[in-house]
């Protein structure tokens, strides 16, 4: 019979006691910093308490991440963000309790005439911007793509520098690298550079990304719709989304999938994607639980039906595998869809 034995460790002359592991007190040079949990608490005390940018879904000192499907509206709520932000506006859900500051929005989506057209009435009485909201663009006679994913961030790195911003929105993560990153095998490296520049500028870091074709639409909304996701959602401090409401066309919910600085939210921010004069944003309604904006199951398997019939009819020659593509489904299910309809 084996009897409970107590652990004793083995020490070695060269090793240290744990008396004197307690005793550390001065920082290594290297790699690991060691000192005890006391003294770690201490080191925080001295350290400002972070900040909301936008209400709990962003802090300070974090690299945040929003996604969304296309035309859902991630990059016009990222905007609503950087504006709030520069503003310094702590009112909504929305709120930034810090002071208004600088703010680089590195914008690689839009154009300057379609940035125009959204912010303005027809191109005429356009909204009025605080200084401190700084767009930045690519610079379209750069043509050098050979050098461009280490000369973006040469860049990038110089302007912190030289304005000494401490926050940043990328719109969107694509741009930072050449290659997808719908794989971790790219995320993984994107998001190690990230998160050295939090560390290095004492950055805060708001990343759009992007989701593949859902292949579920009547399921809630996870880290598993972030492309790239392991790799992403594992060194983001906090992840948030927009869905499309089924209930009407302009409607939107904001879910909160992860968190550090507060509890993640039970429930969705249902919003209305509308323009108010000549500024397009979400205007906040209720919360809401994610299921009441999800389509029902019949109702998405029934226009599943009828795109992959219309895509089959339009097109016979295509495979089963890129009608699946197109539809944002998989192989089987296509199959059977048509061997269905076929019987």
């Amino acid at each position: 019979m084996l009897r409970e034995m107590e652990f004793k460790p083995i020490l070695k002359k060269t090793v240290a006691t744990t008396d004197s592991v307690a005793t550390v007190s001065s920082p290594r040079v290297g790699l690991l910093v060691v000192k005890t949990a006391n003294q770690t608490i201490e080191d925080a005390k001295l350290q400002a308490i972070p900040n909301a940018l936008c209400g709990n879904f962003w802090f300070e000192g974090e690299v945040s991440i929003l996604f969304a499907d296309t035309n859902v509206g991630k990059s016009i709520l990222s905007v609503q963000i950087a504006d709030i932000i520069s503003k310094g506006d702590a009112r909504g859900v929305f709120g930034c309790e810090a002071k208004a500051q600088y703010i680089l929005y590195l914008d690689f989506e839009l154009s300057d005439k379609q940035f125009e057209k959204r912010y303005s009435i027809d191109y005429q009485s356009h909204y009025t911007w605080d200084k401190r909201f700084l767009r930045v663009k690519i610079n379209t006679a750069f043509t050098d793509f050979d050098d461009f994913e280490k000369q973006l961030f040469f860049e990038i790195e110089k302007l912190l520098l030289e304005t000494s911003i401490k926050i940043i929105v990328v719109d969107n993560i694509t741009y930072l690298k050449m290659q997808s990153t719908e794989s971790g095998k790219e995320a993984l490296p994107l998001m190690k550079h990230l998160t050295r520049l939090k560390h290095q500028f004492g950055l805060s870091l708001l990343v759009i990304a992007h989701t593949p074709k859902r292949l579920n639409p009547t399921s809630p909304l996870t880290f598993n719709d972030l492309a790239g996701s392991k790799q992403l959602s594992n060194f983001a401090d906090s992840i948030f989304c927009i869905g499309r409401s089924c209930q009407e066309p302009d409607l939107r919910y904001i879910k909160q999938l992860k968190a550090r600085s507060c509890s993640v939210s039970e429930e969705v921010f249902v919003c209305r994607l509308e323009k108010q004069h000549n500024f397009l944003g979400f205007t906040f309604l209720e919360t809401d639980f994610e299921q009441n904006h999800l389509k029902p199951k019949n109702e998405a398997n029934n226009e599943l039906t009828e795109s992959v019939t219309k895509l089959k009819n339009e097109h016979p020659e295509w495979s089963l595998q890129k009608i699946a593509d197109e539809t944002g489904t998989n192989k089987m299910k296509v199959k059977r869809i048509l061997d269905r309809l076929s019987a």
